[in-house]
């Protein structure tokens, strides 16, 4: 039986659903996805960037990842709407639920993509194109955003195939479509080729997925090595990669977490505070899936955008905030070297699962019963009150978010009280 390997990817879909939630939610009248818009980051957060734009701010040249100066640039009366992350990850969800009622097999890739697995569904729904276009409609009909859909028989064609024209399209890119459908294309388009693939296969006389695809292989390999071999075997559509749905998904295999700091930190005392905001959120996490970590490591990235990391092993595995704090500063000691630093991260990794004994050190006198005892009454009355309900006393007058990293609190909610909606 033929693979049918669904690609499925929302259209600008942090603006969509900016653009759907203000039209439905707030009584707008003007659709941002019909304006010179785009979602971009708060500037003074240090997150200046634009996240998503519509087709006529594409047409002014305005590129996802760009700085809102140079988008402001490129066109002064460009809308910006600022990110809300709240919203997208219900949107999301919402969109995901829809797709789990046509197959199991769902696998999602991003916050807006998905895979779905539809081998053997033809029975029940229909032909593949057919039933791509009955799940694009119904997602437009009742969550009121578009999506495009790539029809194949595997990951890789499916995904290209969905990238072919958009908005609100099927394509379909079978082996046999790959010459006609894909070859022609510019060889920056083939997934997993970034900019520095693009400019070696330019350097090789290499401009098209096609050129690339009768390219010996051999060459691209003495050049490129396993990466010339993995993007000639993708421009030849061969991918062997399965749909792996949330059940079938690994287990986690470490937590983390990193913050962009609002201002240059350039004293120990300030790093510490935004590495004891990180090991909270951390360690909660840590705490919440019952498991404890052997290794942290803390990553730097200094203002002029270098990055060192450095970790370390631990002798008893933990899930203690004031323990993996200790730890992240006594590495940060050992890496920093003094220049001012715009972001700063923990992670770990070696997941155990929870175990209360812990190997005795002699010169250790730190009473850590207690200390996880005190982390679980923190966890439950920030569970049932709100992570605000409870905070150490060093956080009240600091600018730092005493629950900092992954999504900034600003980009998790909108007052749209304070911004200028469109309304009849």
């Amino acid at each position: 039986m033929e693979k049918i390997i669904f690609h499925i990817d929302v259209n600008s879909a942090f603006l969509s659903w900016e653009a759907v939630y203000r039209l439905k939610h707030l009584g707008a009248t003007e659709d941002l996805r019909n304006q010179i818009s785009a979602v971009g980051g708060d500037v003074t957060m240090r997150h200046g960037i634009i996240l998503a734009k519509s087709i006529r701010a594409k047409k002014f040249g305005i590129n996802t990842g760009e700085s809102i100066m140079e988008a402001k640039q490129k066109c002064p009366e460009i809308i910006l709407v600022p990110p809300n992350y709240g919203l997208y990850e219900k949107s999301s969800a919402a969109f995901m639920k829809i797709l789990k009622e046509y197959t199991p097999e769902v696998e999602q890739y991003s916050i807006d993509e998905a895979f779905m697995d539809m081998t053997g569904t033809r029975g029940l729904w229909g032909e593949p194109v057919v039933v791509a276009n009955m799940i694009k409609d119904r997602i437009y009909r009742e969550l009121g955003f578009t999506v495009n859909i790539g029809v194949s028989s595997n990951k890789l064609l499916a995904k290209m195939a969905g990238d072919l024209k958009k908005p609100n399209l099927v394509h379909t890119l079978f082996p046999s479509e790959i010459e006609r459908k894909m070859w022609p294309l510019p060889v920056s388009d083939l997934f997993f080729v970034g900019r520095a693939t693009t400019k070696k296969l330019f350097n090789l006389g290499i401009k098209t997925i096609g050129g690339l695809a009768n390219t010996d292989v051999g060459i691209l390999r003495s050049h490129m090595k396993s990466h010339g071999e993995v993007v000639w075997a993708f421009a030849n559509g061969y991918d062997f990669s399965y749909v792996v749905s949330e059940s079938k998904a690994p287990a986690q295999k470490g937590y983390g977490n990193s913050t962009t700091i609002p201002y240059d930190v350039s004293t120990k005392r300030d790093a510490y505070i935004v590495l004891l905001a990180l090991a909270e959120t951390v360690s909660a996490r840590l705490r919440k899936a019952n498991v404890q970590a052997e290794v942290i490591s803390v990553g730097i990235k200094d203002y002029v955008f270098n990055y060192m990391s450095h970790q370390t092993v631990l002798m008893s595995s933990t899930n203690i905030t004031k323990e993996i704090h200790k730890i992240a500063c006594k590495l940060f000691n050992e890496a920093w070297n003094g220049i001012p630093i715009r972001h700063l991260g923990i992670h770990t990794s070696r997941l155990t699962d929870y175990d209360f004994a812990r190997q005795i050190n002699m010169f250790d006198s730190e009473d850590y019963e207690k200390l996880e005892y005190a982390d679980l009454m923190v966890d439950v009355i920030r569970e049932k009150y709100g992570i605000d309900s409870i905070k150490r006393a060093v956080f009240l007058r600091s600018p730092i978010d005493h629950m900092s990293g992954g999504i900034s609190r600003e980009k998790r909610d909108v007052d749209y009280s304070k911004l200028k909606i469109d309304n009849a």
